[in-house]
């Protein structure tokens, strides 16, 4: 694999991200660019970049006050110079075949303008979930000026293409979710929060069915229909939180159903 080679700008937000960015670096290096936008951070990632770049890798860092998921990732793609454009969160990294497919892939023959990649999760106690675990794949490649991010979106911000999208048949990315409970489930009443503040100005509103029976179908798809249960106890705690986030945002959208009369949050 020929480093720095490959037309692939990668592009990749991040705040206070030293223990997960160093390896999502090294799985780019077939890129000949990776773009780093950052919005303040003050734990050593900023030094850890800088260390990176002072071992060849094609670092462009880029300070930039963060405006919102969104467009922050749509200001990150804009920065991109490479005829193709490769999404990355800092917390994730490629895998070896997906690393190889891409520094193989015939781009300057490629008829299609946007692919999809396999994202799998990484479940404490197990390890990252095995191919016979279903996993969603994201749009994330895409030629240059041929996409976009809605930023409209407050969180899961996704990549919106043109035309048809292929989805890349080997490898994957690798989400490095190695969190406690107690961080799991600060995250994701957070993300709960965005999501339901999302929806209600969208005009959505929640009713005593969807509180209950919502949570219960998310559970139900994860753990089942996915098949996580075949990960053990980790698979049922990751199908449990996917069912906790699904109440919170319902829940969240009630109260800000209530105006003046909600609780403070």
């Amino acid at each position: 694999m020929n480093r720095f080679e490959r037309p692939i700008s990668a592009f990749i937000i991040c705040k206070n991200e030293v223990a997960v960015l160093g390896d999502c670096i090294e799985s780019l290096d077939f890129c000949r660019e990776i773009v780093i936008v950052d919005s303040g951070s003050t734990d050593g990632t900023l030094a850890l970049i800088d260390a990176y770049i002072g071992q060849g890798y094609p670092i462009r860092l880029i300070s930039n006050e963060w405006p919102g998921f969104a467009k922050q990732k749509q200001f990150a793609l804009e920065q991109c110079t490479q005829p193709w454009c490769l999404s990355m969160d800092s917390d994730e990294r490629l895998d070896d075949r997906m690393r190889a497919t891409l520094a193989a892939m015939p781009f300057e023959e490629a008829k299609l303008s946007s692919y999809a990649i396999v994202r799998r999760d990484y479940l404490p106690g197990y390890g990252y979930q095995p191919s016979y675990v279903h996993a969603k794949a994201f749009l994330r490649l895409v030629r240059k000026g041929t996409a976009r991010f809605d930023d409209s979106t407050l969180v899961h911000e996704a990549l919106i293409g043109e035309g048809p999208i292929h989805t890349i048949p080997k490898g994957a990315i690798l989400h490095f979710r190695n969190m406690s409970i107690k961080e799991d489930a600060a995250k994701t009443s957070s993300y709960a929060d965005l999501k339901a503040k999302e929806q209600f100005a969208r005009g959505r509103r929640t009713n005593p069915m969807r509180l209950f029976f919502k949570p219960i179908g998310w559970f139900l798809k994860s753990y089942v229909a996915h098949r996580n249960f075949l990960c053990g106890v980790p698979g049922f705690i990751y199908a449990m939180m996917f069912a906790h986030y699904a109440f919170l945002v319902e829940a969240k959208l009630y109260r800000l159903s209530l105006g003046d009369n909600a609780p403070p949050e």
